[in-house]
């Protein structure tokens, strides 16, 4: 039950954190200028949701769930080496 719950931590961790890259990708000025805040769609180049939306996307999704892995991993270690010392000292 653990191991499913620490699991589904993962995918929320990990979509949370691609929603967020994106939105903040969306707000930035840069991205505006590129996606239309021009005159009459003037400076709008779609070619930057190919180039720069997945790297993002990958980014927000990948980097929470790396730290989120790391942290249950030493929650783990920390849990494993405590049951080992319990057993050791009956």
């Amino acid at each position: 039950m653990a191991r499913r719950a620490v699991g589904c931590g993962g995918c929320a961790v990990s979509a949370a954190g691609a929603l967020t890259a994106v939105s903040l990708w969306l707000s930035s000025d840069r991205t505006r200028i590129h996606l239309g805040d021009g005159f009459e769609q003037q400076g709008m180049d779609l070619g930057v949701l190919f180039t720069e939306l997945p790297p993002v996307f990958l980014a927000g999704a990948a980097l929470p769930l790396l730290a989120h892995a790391a942290i249950a991993g030493l929650l783990h270690d920390r849990r494993d080496r405590r049951e080992r010392r319990d057993r050791r000292d009956k």
